[in-house]
């Protein structure tokens, strides 16, 4: 089952890697539990026995997050069983999650986004792995792409034109404007990659010739933030988050960013405008001669 599950996220949904392995150990979990071995048996699970797993997975040390997370993904799960199983009517078993308290994205500004960039190259122990990681960064905030997205281009990209379709959740794909610093930095660690960039290989190779993964980008990061002396949240996905915010407050609509971003509904979007004018609030704490 287990397999079938694997194959409809991952090939069927498109879902990210880190997705992927999300809802199978979640799934794992729940067919250990109750000693599920078929599909029927999975569809059949009630409210109560899901309520019983989560109170369980809550006793272990799970976070509200956590188990809105895994409540999400056992539905989803049991959703798709009941369509394996033949049932006309595929409907999770109705349960609330956990209330959690949404936090705002927290961008880096401009000059902490360009010193990241040229941080986590000056810091890599070989060069062309350090310009890797340099145009890995400016893409993320360049582009606003997701780090799975960057990652996940091919050779057949370059090189970079003015514009780049890209595939993002769901298998959705949109269209992102590539400045020419990022068009640059992709083509000088494209001369420097000690791999030829074929047209059906992955574009960021990691140390021994595969794919770069995301932990290898994460980690390059935190040694950059680390030495910059810049918070825990100025993670490769802060980058993204900073494109939005920064553009918002150059004038972007929400429509334009929700389309450059690729989310699915405005509502993903519209917590920029919370992100934009609490930064605008913090400048004007810091700057307003009055403040005090």
């Amino acid at each position: 089952m287990l397999g079938t599950w694997h194959d409809h996220l991952a090939l069927g949904l498109r879902r990210s890697p880190h997705t992927v392995r999300a809802y199978q150990k979640a799934a794992d979990r729940l067919l250990i539990r109750f000693g599920l071995t078929d599909w029927d048996a999975v569809a059949d699970l009630t409210a109560a026995q899901l309520r019983s797993h989560l109170a369980a997975r809550r006793s272990d040390g799970l976070s509200n997050s956590s188990a809105a997370r895994e409540l999400s993904a056992l539905k989803r799960f049991i959703a798709f069983a009941q369509s394996q199983a033949g049932r006309s009517i595929s409907e999770a078993p109705r349960l609330r999650g956990p209330r959690i308290k949404k936090g705002l994205p927290r961008p880096v500004t401009p000059d902490e986004a360009a010193g990241l960039a040229d941080t986590v190259q000056s810091l890599a122990n070989d060069g062309w792995i350090g310009i890797r990681d340099r145009a890995v960064l400016l893409l993320l905030y360049g582009a606003g792409m997701r780090i799975a997205e960057a990652l996940s281009l091919t050779g057949a990209a370059f090189p970079l034109g003015e514009r780049l379709t890209v595939t993002g959740k769901g298998g959705k794909q949109r269209v992102v404007p590539i400045l020419p610093i990022i068009r640059d930095a992709v083509a000088e660690y494209v001369a420097h990659c000690p791999w030829t960039v074929t047209k059906d290989d992955p574009l960021f190779r990691g140390a021994k010739g595969g794919a770069l993964s995301q932990g290898m980008v994460q980690q390059a990061t935190a040694r950059a933030r680390k030495a910059l002396g810049l918070p825990e949240t100025a993670t490769p996905h802060a980058l993204r988050h900073s494109f939005a915010t920064h553009l918002l407050g150059a004038g972007a609509d929400l429509r334009s960013l929700q389309e450059l971003l690729g989310h699915a509904s405005l509502g993903s979007t519209q917590i920029y405008t919370k992100v934009d004018a609490a930064t605008l609030l913090e400048a004007y704490r810091s700057a307003h001669p009055r403040e005090e």
